[in-house]
């Protein structure tokens, strides 16, 4: 079964093609979406009001704090230097693996195609554009890009309503 029996679903959680995803020892949040072939692993955290677009990737380690959008095709990784063996050879097991947390907090966004580095912040209401490597913390409210992710611009500044006028002519 895709959804494991041991992942909490908070009330009117929408999973896309349940059987297209694999989600397992997670908690989700209220009126959360999840689109398909998408992997939630163990420990995830992710809160209320969340939209998770298809074919992301949200490993152990990741909390999502409420309101929180993730683009198609976003990566998260939680190993700062990944090995498939230990210094003997040997493969590694859940043992050997330092998982390193990352925390996106309240709506943020984050655009297809981006990855994340283990152990950055992105801030509340930030805008991660489409195919950055987020590197770096992510301050509140800034809007970054590029590869490595860069500030840009300030949400607050930028992301005004547009306001429609009528022009008589």
């Amino acid at each position: 079964m895709p959804i494991n029996d041991d992942v909490t679903l908070g009330k009117d959680v929408k999973i896309f093609h349940a059987n297209l995803v694999n989600i397992y020892s997670c908690y989700i949040g209220n009126e959360t979406k999840i689109g398909t072939f998408v992997e939630i692993q163990k420990t995830v955290i992710i809160g209320c009001r969340c939209k998770i677009s298809s074919h992301s990737f949200i490993c152990e380690g990741v909390t999502l704090e409420d309101e929180v959008f993730i683009g198609h095709g976003v990566m998260f990784t939680n190993d700062i230097y990944p090995r498939s063996t230990n210094e003997n050879g040997s493969l590694k097991t859940e043992k050997d693996w330092l998982v390193v947390k990352t925390i996106v907090k309240q709506g943020a966004a984050i655009g297809s195609n981006a990855t994340i580095l283990p152990g950055v912040t992105i801030g509340k209401k930030a805008i991660v554009g489409a195919g950055a490597v987020v590197v770096n913390d992510v301050p509140d409210y800034a809007i970054v890009a590029g590869v490595p992710a860069k500030v840009i611009g300030d949400v607050r500044e930028h992301c005004q309503p547009l306001e429609m006028t009528v022009q008589n002519n």
